[in-house]
């Protein structure tokens, strides 16, 4: 009776825990979303600033190959710099804890802050490049160690829901970038560099208040084998001197992994025991980005422009879509502990491949049926919908719930890794696309949907309110491994786990 008494404290979502949630997700998650969508509104403004450089420096009319050229550099920057910083999760999250490196990576925002402030400044173009693609890094970094941090800071209860604010603070700093993004507020020839360089506003937040919170229990006392500050930490965590269930519970994980040590990326792709917690990760992480979300905010203001909207108005209406983001992305916090993650999934991804399909056959009707191109707007808010339900939130919380503590940072290095390439993979071919196979481009995404969800639907267990423990015994039968017992496997000498 007192240990269930204990386990209702500890699943409490005390003061504590929620401002480091608040101020993690704020000060690296909104950075991710605002740096996504901050160069869409003033690009004729940034353009017109590069072509006056050029002009300056060589006496010559850039070309509109070299123009082009250097805005794809200038949009592409930011994936690929979030791929070289989904290769730095390991080192840094091992090296600094969890706390430690997303500390260290606002170096990422705040540095480039000011070189894309003072841009027009000292007329240099190429500052902004560098600058895209080092908050790409700080991107890289934060969208893995930001999950991975306050799912270990949640109890297993919470772990769902606080799992999903990362993702809440990326759309809610898309909106804010669309909204800044206004003609009459910052996209304009004057304002935007200040529209640039506000990116690093949260990180100086950050980097001020974060320090006043606990890092990671579970870092503390598995990688630093530090047991006085792991209890320090969930007492201050869960607002209670007696937490010694939990303890218990990281202590069991830690013993099931010891013999492992710590895992690098090479020896999780060969591990028999991780087999298809990888796979699922890279056919989740590469269904989010391959799916279409980005194409479908690129089409978007076509789409919008079609239906009739006047092009003055397609930013408002864009901003409405993005609005329309945040408050499913908001649903999906509050009832991803009710519904869980499976289901969400399942659902999303099924709305994206419904929509995908209608939004194919309104497109390729739309200049012959008069009413079609509303049928199109509706198709891309279901679409935005259905991914923030699912597609967009769950892929980065079930990395940190289907992986223990020993390999948890090599997959979320796997994993962000193939997020960041398949986001630049879809920004450089999408346009080709596109141009290839006009309204039907969206049966691509469709066809990549339905496969995700049949995969869901087949292999991705329910995780809701179960232990790192729990959730990997239930792997441990899918990767058939419990008789083989290979040494030094994740799996060697594993405790039994009391699932009642």
């Amino acid at each position: 009776m007192e240990q269930q008494d204990q386990s209702k404290k500890e699943g409490r979502l005390t003061l504590v825990l929620a401002l480091a949630t608040l101020i993690a997700a704020f000060g690296s998650s909104f950075q991710y979303g605002y740096n996504v969508a901050v160069v869409n509104s003033p690009r004729e403004f940034m353009q017109q600033f590069y072509s006056e450089i050029y002009y300056i420096r060589t006496g010559e009319v850039m070309d509109d190959f070299s123009l082009t050229l250097l805005w794809s550099l200038t949009v592409s920057m930011f994936p690929f710099g979030g791929f070289i910083g989904s290769l730095l999760v390991g080192p840094l999250v091992n090296k600094f804890g969890r706390k430690g490196a997303l500390l260290f990576n606002n170096i990422f925002s705040i540095v480039p802050a000011i070189m894309m402030g003072f841009s027009k400044v000292a007329r240099s173009f190429e500052l902004i490049i560098v600058s895209r693609l080092l908050v790409g890094i700080c991107a890289g970094l934060s969208s893995n160690v930001v999950p991975m941090y306050l799912g270990e800071l949640a109890p297993k209860n919470l772990r769902g829901a606080l799992g999903l604010v990362p993702q809440l603070f990326i759309t809610v700093g898309i909106l804010v970038a669309q909204l800044f993004g206004f003609r009459n507020v910052l996209a304009n020839d004057n304002g935007w560099p200040v529209l640039l360089g506000l990116t690093g506003v949260p990180a100086a937040l950050q980097l001020f208040l974060l320090p006043f919170f606990p890092e990671s229990p579970r870092y503390l006392l598995v990688q630093r084998r530090d047991e006085a500050g792991a209890k320090k930490a969930l007492r201050t965590l869960r607002g209670q001197d007696t937490v010694d269930v939990e303890l218990e519970e990281i202590r069991r994980e830690d013993e099931a992994e010891r013999a492992a040590g710590f895992i690098s990326v090479l020896k999780l792709l060969r591990m028999r025991s991780l087999r298809w917690q990888l796979i699922s990760i890279v056919v989740l992480m590469g269904g989010q980005q391959l799916s279409g979300v980005n194409a479908i905010y690129y089409y978007a203001d076509s789409i919008y422009q079609s239906a009739g909207v006047k092009k003055d108005y397609i930013q408002y209406v864009t901003a409405g879509t993005g609005a329309v983001n945040v408050v499913m992305t908001i649903c999906a916090v509050f009832v991803v502990e009710l519904l869980g993650r499976r289901l969400l999934l399942l659902g999303g991804f099924a709305l994206c491949f419904m929509a995908c399909c209608v939004l194919t056959a309104a497109l390729s009707l739309q200049d012959t049926i008069s009413w079609m191109p509303y049928i199109s707007i509706i198709c891309v808010i279901a679409y935005v919908i259905g991914h923030a339900l699912g597609p967009s939130p769950i892929p980065a919380l079930l990395v940190t719930e289907i992986f223990l503590q020993s390999s948890r940072p090599a997959a979320f290095m796997v994993g962000g890794s193939v997020h960041w390439l398949s986001n630049f993979t879809m920004g450089l071919i999408f346009p080709f696309i596109q141009k290839g196979l006009g309204a039907y481009s969206f049966i691509v995404f469709a066809v990549i949907c339905l496969l995700t969800t049949i995969y869901v639907f087949m292999v991705i267990p329910e995780t809701k309110a179960k232990t790192f423990m729990e959730i990997n015994q239930i792997f441990t039968k899918m990767n058939k491994v419990a008789e083989a017992r290979p040494a030094k496997e994740e799996l060697r000498d594993r405790p039994p786990v009391n699932l009642d």
